[in-house]
């Protein structure tokens, strides 16, 4: 429950502290006064969006703190935010997230307003709410059926891509071998077209070759004087005088060097020009070969290298081709079984949640009853749906009539605002039985409603504060009448501002409060008499 809220710089708040006591707390003021504020303060501290707006004007941040008591623990929350739009979330004084601050407030309070029946007018919601009513039995098996879909969905996804990869693999499969053909017949080897380039070359200009090897040759060790006839003739010279000197003598070693190195590069020259032996035959082979090589590359690649990656790919696709039907025939048995599964559980969750419905409908229609829906009928339908989902195979919706004869129709055909208002009372009220949240905030939810209506109304937010702590915004005396607690929120103005104040009330005043919601601001003996009639009656 909520024990305690402050409130400082906040949209028109200056500061206010409010202590928050059990059972029913009743916050009522003037239209204008700020009632409305109060309770998006409240949203603020449970974990609402923050807004730069809501700082007060001239002030840097707006600071809601508030005290709850969570299972006999006690818990801090704190929010700030700045004029300039930034904004501190802090539970028991550690900054965390935001969504750990809805999380955790999901666990103190529900606020609900006066336009929160919309989610019972929105259809998705009834299977949410009849599953709630019978949580501890309903949610492990949708838990459950939750793996399953999880599970069916992930196959059925499977299968179809595969078979969809299967079809198109078909479509081309006989272009892919007839490409593997190609590539395996050419027989290719990494750096082939560079030999083939290189004896190309050869060949063409075998005729150049010969000749220049043979003139370089002549040069070296042909007829006299060749190059190595005149580095003998110099080195016989230099050796006749090394002995004079160690430089002479280094030269003589470094002339002998070059005499033997040329004379092996003149040998081995010779090799070269003796083996030129020019083929046609031979460049006619190498050219055909490196056009079928180019030809391959243009198609599959600029490399030799990338040719044969792409065979690679082309064979594993293919193999892959063939254990297609295998691995189709394994997950098609696979997705039969959790199919199978899947239905015998949604209709496993459909009898629970038949049982709950019931249940539920009872309850709601008995609550209805209470709320002055004397000649009222409350079904809820539950229809198979054709295919699976997350949270099994039901369909549910809500129906009412709430005159005699009126046939049933879907809540959101309904259009008075005050009906839908005691409808989702009654909802709460049974709902609350089993909410784990101890606290519940009510925003006006008494719109449309006066008169008799609204001191059921009352009566019935004073039944369910004996099990929650109930906040209630109003505007009604009679439903103020039934307040434990009761608080006045008032404007208030200075020389330069307006700021709201909120005071809380003894017997008296709360009685003086109830007389001014029952005549306006000129409270009378009369509108006295009458408001402590209405507590009176609260009371019965």
């Amino acid at each position: 429950m909520i024990t305690h809220i402050r409130i400082k710089d906040f949209a028109i708040i200056k500061e206010v502290e409010m202590d928050f006591q059990e059972g029913l707390t009743v916050i009522t003021g003037e239209t204008g006064s700020g009632k409305s504020i109060m309770v998006e303060a409240i949203s603020l501290a449970l974990g609402s969006r923050a807004d730069s707006t809501y700082v007060r004007a001239g002030t840097e941040k707006a600071i809601v703190q508030m005290i709850a008591d969570l299972h006999g623990e006690e818990v801090i929350i704190t929010r700030e935010v700045n004029a300039n739009g930034k904004n501190i979330c802090r539970i028991n004084n550690t900054i965390v997230p935001l969504n750990e601050l809805a999380n955790l407030s999901k666990k103190i309070a529900d606020i609900h307003g006066q336009y929160d029946h919309q989610s019972l007018l929105n259809v998705e919601n009834h299977i949410l709410l009849v599953d709630s009513y019978k949580a501890e039995e309903i949610l492990p098996k949708k838990e459950s059926v939750g793996l399953l879909y999880s599970q069916y969905t992930g196959l059925k996804n499977k299968l179809k891509k595969l078979k969809d990869n299967t079809e198109e693999l078909e479509r081309s499969r006989d272009f892919m071998e007839y490409q593997l053909n190609e590539i395996q017949l050419a027989a290719l080897f990494l750096g082939e077209d560079d030999e083939l380039n290189s004896r190309r070359v050869i060949l063409q200009n075998s005729e150049k070759i010969f000749q220049k090897l043979d003139e370089a040759y002549m040069y070296s060790n042909g007829e006299a004087p060749s190059s190595l006839d005149n580095i003998y003739k110099s080195l016989a010279a230099l050796k006749e005088v090394s002995g004079f000197s160690p430089e002479i003598q280094r030269l003589e070693e470094e002339y002998k060097d070059a005499y033997y190195r040329l004379e092996d590069a003149s040998k081995e020259l010779l090799n070269i020009k003796e083996a030129i032996n020019f083929s046609q035959d031979e460049l006619n082979e190498i050219l055909s070969r490196l056009d079928i090589i180019d030809n391959l590359k243009r198609k599959y690649g600029g490399t030799i290298a990338e040719i044969l990656s792409f065979a690679d790919s082309l064979s594993s696709q293919l193999s892959a081709f063939e254990n297609f039907e295998d691995m189709e025939e394994r997950l098609q048995k696979e997705f039969d079984e959790v199919s199978a599964r899947l239905a015998e559980e949604c209709q496993a969750l459909s009898s629970l949640r038949k049982l709950s419905a019931k249940k539920l409908q009872e309850g709601v229609q008995e609550e209805l009853k209470e709320l002055g829906f004397t000649n009222s009928t409350f079904l809820i339908s539950i229809l198979d749906l054709p295919h699976f989902t997350n949270t099994g195979g039901d369909k549910v919706e809500f129906l009412i009539s709430t005159n005699k004869g009126e046939p049933l129709k879907a809540l959101s055909k309904i259009a008075s605002g005050g009906e839908m208002s005691r409808i989702m009372l009654a909802f709460k009220k049974i709902i609350a039985d089993y909410d784990d949240v101890s606290a519940m905030i009510f925003d006006e939810i008494d719109s449309g409603i006066s008169g008799i209506a609204a001191s059921v109304v009352g009566k019935k937010l004073k039944q369910i504060a004996k099990n929650h702590q109930i906040i209630c915004i109003t505007h009604l005396p009679q439903i103020a009448a039934c307040g434990k607690n009761n608080f006045r929120i008032e404007k208030q103005e200075s020389h330069t501002h307006t700021f709201t104040n909120v005071v809380p009330l003894n017997q008296d005043e709360k009685v003086r409060e109830i007389a001014r919601l029952i005549g306006g601001e000129t409270i009378t003996s009369t509108t006295i008499e009458s408001a402590k009639e209405l507590i009176s009656a609260s009371s019965q």
